[in-house]
């Protein structure tokens, strides 16, 4: 029974089709129907329904998913274990934010295939919260404070953030100095979500309401320097327009309270060596980098 054809199996199972899969695996729909078909042939049994939507498991495929899985997870570590310690192949596939991502992160992963001449990466950079056991991700780099979840997460840096608005937004409307004031104030947001702020050592929960809502900090960055409202960003994006003085700090008596950078997987027994040398890579990157230390404007 060929590796490969239950790799491929795998992915199309949880991808949901033919199409999704191929994408994920970098190789034609042909190709990922020829094994499909290997591999049934030589099972004797049906694994996948297939729809004019994509294709969904058997009863029998369903089954058979979870002991593919863990036999390619088996041959992975295996793998990993007789190879020198230097030396990484196959395949990473990474989701990474897309404001921090392709300027801050996008590095550390060119450095990390120019190292590893036999490895294979594949970034997605998305703003969209991914679902890394659905969609076949063997890892993501988040942002921010991370909810509970089955996931295993290790932190790799400090992401600093600051409460800002334009110098004429502040002129026009004043600057909100407690969470009362915040409260009444045209409020730049990525959703629906609680900002945490710090008073003293106390961690303050506001909600806040807007009118402009967008899933991306530098789309954020743009309406605040528009002067629209107030918002909460990392000082890793906007160093430069609050050196320039194109966005000001406020709500200094209550600054953002520090969130973190993580490298999330799935739950497994183990790490595999590709997510660990690239968390290691991530961790120097973020102790060396200016974007991830305190600024100097609050």
């Amino acid at each position: 029974m060929d590796i490969e054809d239950l790799r491929t199996f795998v992915e199309v199972a949880d991808a949901g089709g033919i199409s999704p899969a191929a994408l994920r695996l970098g190789v034609a729909k042909s190709i990922v129907s020829r094994r499909l078909l290997r591999l049934e042939q030589e099972l004797g049994i049906q694994l996948l329904a297939r729809t004019t939507r994509g294709a969904a498991l058997t009863e029998a495929g369903s089954i058979f998913r979870d002991y593919a899985a863990r036999v390619c997870a088996e041959i992975d570590v295996a793998r990993e274990t007789i190879l020198p310690a230097d030396e990484l192949r196959g395949r990473l596939r990474i989701t990474a934010n897309l404001s921090f991502g392709p300027t801050h992160f996008a590095p550390v992963i060119a450095e990390m295939a120019r190292r590893h001449t036999q490895l294979h990466i594949h970034t997605c950079y998305s703003d969209h919260l991914t679902d890394l056991i659905a969609e076949g991700y063997d890892c993501a780099i988040r942002l921010g404070y991370l909810p509970d979840s089955t996931l295993l997460a290790r932190r790799v840096g400090t992401i600093y953030g600051t409460l800002v608005s334009s110098p004429s937004y502040a002129e026009m409307h004043g600057s909100p100095e407690t969470v009362e004031e915040l409260l009444t104030h045209q409020i730049l947001m990525q959703g629906t979500e609680t900002w945490q702020l710090m008073d003293g050592e106390k961690i303050i929960m506001v909600r806040p309401q807007g009118r402009f809502k967008a899933d991306n900090s530098i789309a954020l960055i743009s309406a605040a320097t528009a002067g629209l409202g107030v918002a909460r960003l990392p000082e890793g994006l906007i160093h430069e327009h609050l050196a320039s003085g194109a966005l000001v700090p406020v709500m200094r008596r209550y600054p953002v309270a520090p969130a973190g950078a993580y490298v999330v997987r799935p739950p497994s027994q183990r790490p595999s060596r590709k997510v660990r040398i690239l968390t290691e890579l991530l961790i120097e990157h973020c102790e060396q980098s200016p974007y991830f230390a305190r600024a100097i404007y609050n």
